[in-house]
């Protein structure tokens, strides 16, 4: 049996053009809930004060995930070899302020991330950023806002290599970004990346399944 059946698609995607992959970011469903809370619950104190401006108790943050409406917000993810979500970006929208200057558009959107520690410096945030970026682009949204802790220092790394113009007061930041608007090539890099994530997650469910499969074979316990 040729084993390239089973190697990841992104993988051998990198070996033809002996590139790093780019960093599968899926849209995450209800399916993800679960997994997304154990992301979140994950977090330490220090990250879960940059995440929510505050150390919110498990049950908060439980709360919080509980609360995410699929079907009006749009969620990002990064998973893992190992099928663990290490990465979860939060697109939120709301009406516009009608006394805001920045936009005439109906809506604005609001980015938030979280990075597991395993994760971090091989710019997974920053990847998320440029997802939700398109993904706003493409459905008429031209500013996108972030708000964090002036000492986050990954959303402000993300916020200045975005471009982002970035206002801060009393130990909080704000900062916005406005978009171009959507063109074939932004609506076809969108569809793009999504098959792609999707492929590499399929992949990787797969093989959790298998692993879970064999485990049992075995008599052992699959983390």
């Amino acid at each position: 049996m040729n084993a390239d059946l089973f190697q990841n698609p992104l993988r051998r995607l990198r070996n033809r053009d002996g590139k790093r992959p780019t960093v599968p970011v899926k849209e995450l469903r209800e399916r993800d809930r679960r997994r997304m809370l154990r992301h979140f619950l994950e977090l330490e104190d220090a990250d879960r004060l940059l995440r929510f401006g505050s150390v919110l108790p498990d049950e908060q943050v439980s709360n919080y995930v509980n609360r995410i409406d699929f079907s009006r917000d749009m969620v990002f993810g990064v998973y893992n070899r190992v099928f663990r979500l290490v990465a979860v970006g939060h697109l939120a929208f709301a009406p516009r302020d009608e006394s805001s200057t920045v936009t005439d558009k109906e809506r604005v959107a609001e980015f938030g991330v979280s990075v597991s520690r395993s994760a971090r410096g091989m710019g997974v945030g920053s990847r998320l950023f440029k997802r939700a970026a398109i993904h706003c682009r493409n459905n008429d949204v031209d500013t996108l806002y972030m708000h964090c802790l002036s000492s986050n220092k990954t959303m402000m790394h993300i916020a200045k290599k975005a471009g982002m113009e970035i206002h801060r007061d009393y130990g909080e930041a704000d900062a916005y970004l406005k978009l171009l608007p959507a063109d074939p090539s932004s609506v076809l890099q969108e569809a793009l990346h999504e098959q792609l994530a999707v492929l590499d997650y399929t992949y990787k469910a797969n093989k959790r399944i298998a692993a879970k499969w064999l485990g049992r074979l075995l008599g052992r316990k699959t983390p």
